[in-house]
């Protein structure tokens, strides 16, 4: 395994090359100063739009800046992750904000500006001004927020109200982040010490079981304890999004957060009710997991551990990429050959080193290429989030080469999509050649278990966000026994009666921080359901599938979602896609089932 001591030891060639952005400071701050100056030129538009010339003039110059200020925020923010320690660094981070605060002010006036027009004013702007045609469909999703912006009065209103309805957030953040202490856990030394997350993330998945056990009772320890303060925020989140979303006359918080994405409410019930219809297997793994582990008794604590033990397999990362673009040779020669070049052209930041930050990303940055942060791994794990990492990184890639400014961000609803792609040819192509049982035991597990986190359980968080919003809808009241009585009873209905329950299960709510992001958990299950179609028909040898797939990934957000999926085959309008991918999981279980134990 590859580990350095300073970012000074690792090979150029594994770093970002961030010139590409700016070729040095002061090329930076130049784009700085012109931000400052347009933001101030900006504000002079506001009162002074009166025809389709002068929307036209805000318009261009908006997008001008919001370019240049997409670069100069990934510049220092890149610039950070690689050390968060570098104060250096972080001025450069800390000025990019504090421009972003300056931008928003400058047109914060534009969105009530453009929703107070008559649309036949509009259309006249539109009618009188040729260049306003490329900026018409940002225009006509404004203007689809039309019935549910309030009066002048009302909106500065509500406002003003903003810190006080994301105080219960806040609060659950600084709780769970700031104030929360873990309990005790004992080291194999016999020193107790107090439980860390990253601790946590590893001991649950210890094959001593007495280990996972202390692991799992420290780490529940202070959501017990604090179960009413915090059901007091989650359930005051609740209300206030319920509360909003009839102020602004959606007819649901539902529906409210379905609104941008233009997705209809029977997508979010299709995906619950598919999902529970199809839940047979999830249990059945529940009853492979007790009897490979040799339990009397399953408990939530066995549910993280690895089935397959003693499975090291050191893969270097030039191995890892060679092997990644083998398994994506499905998608096409234009796929293969671009993915080949993000590696020597410097677009990836490979290796972990002191202060970097941990986990791992893509960024897109307009104009210049894609920026993969990751911490990689010479083994099978390392290979995996390489592989989904870049499935991110292509379709910013495609995106931003084939859109415009306007249409090349994607949506976070089809995110995933890209990434879950590649994954699934990947295990697909390794399941096919690995003739090592132990091996293919280890990645039909490690297949299994993702598929769990990213569909199953996604789903059954979706739809306690969905009863909890209903009661509040109905004006009952929301406390720690309603929100436990709802997660206890959803967490049986979706992992069996195989689980004995300890006391702490029923209190599975008040760790989920999305919790107070609402109803946005249910797009990486759409977005693994829909990865899983389009991979399976492209291993088939659809070629239609595949091609318009390499056109979803060109297309950013020049449609809605669903309307760009529908174009590759995906219509989760209707059972079939989730229905496909729960198939594939009834079958890898059953595979998993089938495989000698020893």
């Amino acid at each position: 395994m590859t580990t350095y001591s300073s970012r000074q030891e690792v090979p150029e060639k594994e770093k970002w090359n961030l010139a590409d952005i700016y070729p040095t400071l002061e090329d930076w701050q130049k784009d700085v100063q012109y931000i400052e100056q347009a933001a101030e030129n900006l504000k002079k538009f506001d009162g002074n739009i009166h025809d389709g010339k002068s929307l036209l003039a805000y318009l261009t110059e908006s997008e001008k800046v919001s370019y240049k200020f997409g670069k100069v925020f990934a510049y220092g923010m890149l610039h950070v992750d690689l050390d968060t320690r570098d104060t250096a660094s972080q001025s450069l981070q800390d000025k990019a904000k504090q421009l972003g605060v300056k931008v928003n002010a400058a047109t914060s006036f534009f969105m009530p500006f453009l929703l107070g027009l008559e649309e036949s004013t509009l259309k006249a702007y539109m009618e009188e001004e040729e260049g306003l045609q490329y900026f018409e469909k940002d225009l006509r999703d404004a203007y689809r927020y039309k019935a549910h912006v309030l009066s002048k009065e009302k909106e500065e209103v509500l406002s003003q109200l903003g810190e006080a309805l994301s105080a219960p957030s806040h609060t659950y953040g600084m709780l769970n982040n700031a104030d929360i202490k873990f309990g005790e856990v004992t080291k194999d030394n016999g020193e107790k010490v107090e439980l860390t997350r990253g601790m946590y993330a590893k001991l649950i998945e210890d094959t001593d079981r007495n280990k996972r056990k202390e692991a799992y009772k420290a780490y529940y320890q202070p959501y017990v304890h604090l179960k009413n303060s915090i059901a007091s925020t989650l359930g005051a989140a609740i209300k206030n999004n319920v509360t909003v979303s009839r102020l602004r006359n959606y007819s649901s918080a539902l529906e409210k957060a379905l609104f941008a994405d233009n997705v209809p409410k029977e997508v979010y019930d299709n995906l619950i009710s598919t999902t529970k219809q199809n839940i047979a297997p999830l249990h059945k793994y529940a009853e492979i997991r007790k009897d490979r582990l040799g339990l009397d008794e399953l408990r939530q604590y066995d549910l993280s551990v690895p089935l397959v033990e003693g499975v090291e397999k050191e893969i270097s990362f030039d191995e890892a990429y060679e092997t990644m673009l083998n398994a994506l040779r499905p998608l096409g020669e234009d796929y293969i050959n671009t993915l080949a070049s993000f590696k020597d052209a410097r677009y990836i930041d490979v290796r972990e080193t002191p202060g970097k930050r941990s986990g791992a990303y893509n960024m897109g940055v307009y104009g210049v290429h894609p920026y993969v942060l990751l911490n990689h791994r010479d083994n099978i794990d390392g290979l995996f989030t390489l592989a989904h990492e870049m499935g991110h990184a292509m379709h910013s890639h495609y995106s931003h080469e084939t859109q415009p400014q306007n249409t090349a961000r994607y949506s976070i609803f089809v995110a995933e999509v890209a990434s879950t792609v590649n994954e699934v040819l990947l295990i697909n192509y390794l399941l096919n050649k690995e003739t090592d049982e132990k091996l293919r035991q280890y990645l039909l597990n490690h297949f299994i278990d993702k598929f769990k986190g990213t569909l199953f359980t996604q789903v059954m968080f979706g739809e306690f966000e969905k009863i909890t919003h209903e009661l509040a809808e109905k004006g009952e009241s929301l406390n720690e026994k309603v929100f436990s009585e709802v997660y206890e009873k959803l967490f049986r209905e979706y992992n069996g009666d195989e689980i004995v329950f300890d006391e702490e299960v029923k209190y599975g709510w008040s760790r989920i921080p999305h919790f107070y992001r609402p109803f946005y958990v249910y797009k990486y299950a759409t977005g693994f359901a829909s990865a899983v179609h389009i991979a399976n028909r492209i291993l088939d040898g659809d070629a239609q599938t595949q091609a318009s797939y390499l056109e979803f990934l060109k297309s950013g957000s020049s449609e809605y979602p669903l309307d760009l999926l529908k174009k590759t085959g995906v219509d989760l309008t209707t059972p079939e896609p989730v229905e496909n991918a729960l198939k594939q999981f009834s079958e890898l279980v059953e595979e998993f089932a089938k495989a000698p134990t020893k």
